[in-house]
């Protein structure tokens, strides 16, 4: 893949996430209350409202806001940068990373945005299947584990066909 096409490809799937994730957020903040609860698939998706001023989970909310600077702003950010400059340099990353790191970086830029605009995330979706179910999360959140997702089948596939298992990607 030329140089020139990852970045174009890589900078629209950026946008595309950024852009997702902004926009539901803000539907979320004008049109969900604080704690409010709206069953759209009866208990196992939920609509919910909350201000998390940590990481996942609220991981790291009662940490000095100078600390939380670091950690959740300038931490992510130096990540997500040597995560875009990967992606363009690597002259032999496949096209599955490519898209991988982009979702990645756009969900990463969407909550970052968020904590720098307004000093939290804004996370307004839940999902309950049996015994199993997430925290509250957004759009941001579903990029970042759509490309660790595509990371991680990618490393299996390449795996697999070092030991002579082909698989077409």
């Amino acid at each position: 893949m030329r140089r020139l096409s990852k970045i174009i490809i890589s900078v629209l799937i950026i946008l595309s996430n950024i852009s997702c994730d902004q926009i539901t957020k803000d539907q979320a903040r004008d049109h969900i209350c604080e704690q409010e609860v709206i069953h759209v698939i009866e208990d196992n998706f939920i609509l919910t409202k909350v201000e998390n001023t940590g990481a996942a989970l609220s991981l790291g909310e009662n940490l000095s806001p100078n600390l939380k600077i670091l950690l959740l702003q300038i931490m992510p950010i130096l990540v997500l940068v040597f995560m875009f400059v990967y992606v363009v340099r690597e002259r032999t990353i496949s096209k599955i990373n490519v898209l991988a790191f982009s979702f990645i970086i756009g969900g990463g830029i969407g909550n970052i945005y968020d904590r720098i605009l307004y000093g939290s995330v804004t996370d307004f979706m839940y999902l309950e299947l049996g015994s199993w179910h997430t925290g509250i999360f957004n759009m941001a959140d579903v990029s970042v584990v759509i490309g660790t997702a595509l990371l991680l089948i990618n490393l299996l596939i390449l795996e697999l066909n070092k030991y002579h298992l082909k698989v077409n990607w």
